[in-house]
């Protein structure tokens, strides 16, 4: 049976723009609460396959998008290289061992793509009951996003450390990155083996560089991912996203399908630059699902700008926790309506 989220990813006709949101899959819905109450600990949420496919059902269940995105996170991956992760309330994820200099990345792990078999295992749960006609996209953060985690140790404002590096101690940093590319790339390479039906980089923090240090740094490590796995599924979609970098836009390129669009990007820029060259995804500002208004207003804005080119409705980042479920719904059924051919 066709997907109508994959042939959007790849420009083909579709009977109306399909939808889904970024953290779909997360607090704002009371079901995924009740299994975060009865469970505790996130980190075993993600290792946990069964777990893993229902709350990646629960948004197609409850919403009707048009793609399940996997319930995962991304700092899975560097805890497999070697750096313990625990999460702390008020601050987040923290990892007490991190990266400053070579030996510490001749330390990491070159195996552990292969020990994120949770990751893999809730891929096909999730598949054997994820309706035909629903596509599921597999994830992973950026080099530079994860990078930035190892090097700062948790999230950060400034991101001191890191910009040290790019500026002090570029070599070692590009080793880090190759390293983290290199596992990336495996890891995104099984989750389609496992049977996902796109991939999506996210990278969170590429606005925290200036515009040639993007390109070294994030851009030209995300276009590699998206080129290695080109050379070997060629049919699988691959979206990049990488948010706070809409005036650099008219130097990205590569081999990839679908170009996420934050919502501090107006989506005429973007469509402006890139034509239909790629689907564009995006990009309504979350906080306006706080509102229907707010929302009919943006999605009939964009539906508008986008009518007759390449597109796939989305927010510009990720649903908040007190978002409404029913203004959530009102928003995915709102850009099927509008867009209906």
């Amino acid at each position: 049976m066709r997907k109508i989220f994959i042939d959007a990813c790849f420009g083909k006709e579709t009977p109306y723009t399909p939808v889904w949101m970024m953290r779909q899959a997360g607090r704002y819905l009371p079901e995924y609460m009740e299994i975060r109450k009865k469970i505790g600990n996130f980190l075993d949420m993600t290792r946990n396959p069964e777990i893993v496919a229902e709350i990646t059902l629960q948004p197609i269940r409850r919403l009707d998008v048009d793609a399940a995105i996997l319930f995962s996170d991304i700092l899975n991956l560097p805890m497999e290289m070697g750096l313990p992760l625990r999460f702390e309330k008020g601050i987040g994820p923290i990892f007490d061992k991190k990266i400053s200099k070579i030996e510490d990345i001749v330390s990491l792990d070159n195996d552990a793509y292969n020990k994120i078999s949770y990751v893999y295992e809730g891929i096909k749960q999730i598949k054997k009951e994820l309706p035909p006609e629903k596509a599921l996209i597999g994830f992973c953060g950026s080099p530079w996003t994860v990078s930035t985690y190892m090097v700062e140790g948790r999230g950060s404002k400034q991101y001191a450390k890191i910009k040290k590096m790019v500026y002090a101690d570029s070599e070692t940093l590009h080793k880090l990155l190759e390293k983290v590319t290199e596992q990336t790339t495996k890891y995104l390479l099984k989750q389609i083996e496992s049977g996902a039906d796109a991939v999506m980089v996210f990278d969170s923090w590429g606005g925290a560089l200036e515009r040639d240090k993007f390109f070294e740094f994030s851009w030209d490590y995300m276009r590699k991912i998206a080129k290695d796995i080109k050379e070997k599924y060629s049919s699988v979609p691959i979206i990049l996203f990488s948010k706070g970098v809409g005036l650099y836009m008219d130097g990205m390129d590569g081999e990839f399908d679908v170009l996420g669009v934050d919502w501090n990007t107006p989506i005429e820029y973007a469509l402006k630059i890139f034509k239909d060259n790629y689907t564009l995804q995006g990009n309504m500002d979350p906080t306006r699902l706080y509102n229907k208004e707010a929302t009919k207003e943006a999605v009939e804005k964009i539906a508008k700008i986008m009518k007759g080119h390449r597109h796939i409705f989305n927010l510009g980042h990720g649903i908040l926790p007190d978002v409404p479920v029913e203004n959530a719904k009102y928003f995915v059924d709102l850009c099927k309506e509008i867009t209906r051919r």
